[in-house]
């Protein structure tokens, strides 16, 4: 089984367990694991950072309607 097989295999457990799976590709920080599995209800927030007139896209309201809808708290953050 190829790294990728096993990685999808994994996710799909994650997932059939209730948790929010995010394939990390680029990160800030060398030599974080590959797949981030967030359990429902389990105080993580994710804050989308916008100036005073920045606009929210589509795909980013949508993305933030997924996290909410999987117990996932979510913010729009305008400093």
């Amino acid at each position: 089984m190829t790294e990728q097989q096993i990685q999808a295999k994994r996710i799909k457990e994650f997932q059939e367990l209730g948790y929010y799976v995010i394939k990390l590709i680029k990160t800030n920080t060398n030599g974080i694991p590959d797949v981030l599995a967030i359990p429902p209800d389990s105080g993580v927030i994710f804050s989308e950072i916008k100036t005073e007139k920045g606009v929210v896209s589509p795909l980013q309201k949508y993305r933030m309607k997924e996290l909410n809808d999987n117990g996932i708290e979510t913010e729009i953050y305008r400093g």
